[in-house]
């Protein structure tokens, strides 16, 4: 083929247009035309709300995740803070209540202490204020160990008692503690008084409680009466509450009356108490005894040697 006959024209496929420069020259003059058409006269306005509009939709559809992710991460955030402040407030709640039992043990203790202070003015022997260390170990017993024994100056037998009325007597006295025997005891009794009828009786411990015994079937005896010491056998000071008539038994085939008491002195939980001096330790030595000390008393001023002043004959 001759080289005349060549078509050197490009194809259709590779022909350019307008050149890059005019293209950036007629779209920068646009832009600008479109922004001062803009500003001046709002015309691309409609055009944007109504893109805008048409958008919305799908913004929201797109925000939702977005939404999701924050949200759930401050939902998991405050669950968090909110575990620590609930174990914070129960940490709290329980140093609040810790302190609430104390003062409350400490205040029924100040109660305790005061009624013993109101008490020891108005009995009428020496009183020796002592606390409870613990209690017998020996599970068939009601006794308890108080910090006072012989060098404190507490007697064998010394009555014990609190605010509320007797609760025992010392039954092993030690140098620096003693053994307190409880009412409730079943080896322990003690002489008391009717303050209704002024009968006297004698009360005795033994399953897990008091009773009065020895009563018989048609004694004056009523639920609610309250009993004091009596003071007959020179160990209790009388007037001392002792216990309260709980249940009256009159038993037709028995000639005795099953009684039982109730001790107006709770022996457990008690803390504080007096130890009393027993009131033999007051009362003057009997005849039989002052006869008998008489003579013996006698024979030593004769054996003994008078003494002579100097300068007497």
């Amino acid at each position: 083929m001759p080289l005349g006959t060549l078509d050197r024209t490009p194809p259709p496929f590779f022909r350019q247009g307008f050149s890059a420069r005019s293209k950036l020259a007629f779209f920068s003059a646009l832009a600008v035309f479109l922004m001062v058409a803009d500003t001046r006269f709002k015309v691309v306005e409609p055009a944007r709300a109504a893109l805008a509009t048409a958008l919305l939709p799908v913004q929201r559809v797109l925000a939702v995740p977005v939404q999701m992710w924050h949200g759930g991460s401050d939902y998991l955030r405050g669950l968090q803070q909110a575990r620590a402040d609930e174990r914070e407030a129960r940490a709290q709640l329980a140093v609040l209540a810790e302190r609430a039992a104390r003062a409350e043990q400490l205040g029924q203790e100040n109660a305790r202490l005061r009624a013993l202070l109101e008490l020891r003015p108005a009995i009428k022997v020496r009183s020796l204020p002592a606390e409870v260390m613990y209690e017998a170990a020996d599970p068939y017993s009601r006794k308890v160990f108080i910090d006072r024994g012989t060098a404190h100056g507490v007697a064998l037998g010394a009555p014990v008692i609190n605010e509320a009325g007797v609760l025992g007597q010392v039954t092993q006295a030690y140098a620096l503690s003693s053994e307190v025997t409880l009412l409730t005891d079943k080896d322990a009794a003690i002489p008391v008084l009717n303050t209704r009828t002024q009968q006297r009786s004698a009360a005795f411990g033994g399953r897990g409680g008091v009773e009065l015994r020895f009563m018989s079937g048609n004694a004056d005896v009523q639920v609610g009466d309250l009993l004091h010491t009596s003071g007959v056998d020179g160990v209790y000071p009388p007037g001392l509450p002792v216990a309260r008539v709980a249940t009256v038994e009159r038993r037709v085939e028995s000639g005795f009356a099953r009684i039982v008491l109730t001790p107006t002195a709770k022996p457990d939980g008690v803390r504080h108490v007096l130890v009393l001096e027993p009131l033999a330790m007051q009362l003057p030595p009997r005849p039989e005894a002052a006869a008998a000390a008489s003579p013996v008393r006698a024979e030593r001023q004769l054996t003994t040697p008078s003494r002579r002043t100097p300068g007497t004959p």
